[in-house]
């Protein structure tokens, strides 16, 4: 694929979307961090549900610490590997409070660092929270950037990598939503709906539907 053809890719998606969003709910960077963190292997849905109780009674660092273990995991428990998860937060809310005065750091080091937190976690708070052109690729976006040709790789790094080169400036910023949603909505794992998808005379699947 060459890169007019992405360009109009991104125009097309951009056109559609112009000012996409994450579907998680979050009021401050810490409630985006606490909230990717429970959506690994999760829903966003699942993961709204659980925090719209928790974030009212604790969304600080510190007043994740003061509820404690057991009783975070009462807010969490339908959240799939929520164990794991809640041990991991409050680990992650420790360091937070001790070594950053309560706030999330805002390089890619830091975040990584923290308990709980790999690469595609620390890119979605780099873009969304602070409006770093990272893409944070998921198994969405490893579908479609396979499946059109937009960058394909074996790896998900490897299609990271490509996007973080071959996706156009202007569009860099917005691409992580415009990939993730239209794998989520329109480009989906077992039969994609190309009969209504806005890119389809530009995809280059060869097995398209009709629907």
């Amino acid at each position: 694929m060459n890169r007019d053809k992405r360009v109009q890719i991104f125009t097309l998606l951009r056109d559609a979307n112009p000012s996409p969003e994450t579907e998680l709910n979050y009021t401050s960077p810490f409630e985006l961090l606490i909230s990717v963190i429970l959506s690994a292997q999760a829903t966003d849905v699942g993961v709204n549900k659980a925090t719209a109780h928790l974030y009212p009674v604790a969304n600080t660092p510190q007043q994740i610490l003061d509820l404690g273990l057991d009783r975070l995991k009462e807010y969490v428990k339908t959240i799939g590997l929520y164990n794991t998860k809640a041990q991991n937060i409050i680990k992650t809310c420790d360091i937070l409070v001790r070594e950053y005065g309560g706030e999330v750091p805002a390089t890619r080091k830091a975040l990584e660092d923290l308990p709980g937190v790999g690469r595609k976690t620390a890119n979605v708070v780099l873009n969304t929270a602070f409006g770093q052109p990272t893409i944070a690729v998921d198994t969405h976006i490893f579908r479609v950037a396979n499946r059109t040709g937009i960058a394909p790789g074996k790896t998900v790094r490897e299609v990271e990598d490509r996007l973080m080169r071959l996706v156009p400036d202007e569009f860099k910023l917005d691409a992580h939503h415009w990939l993730i949603l239209h794998g989520r909505y329109t480009c989906i794992a077992r039969k994609p709906r190309c009969g209504s998808c806005v890119i389809h005379d530009l995809c280059e699947y060869r097995k398209k539907t009709s629907e």
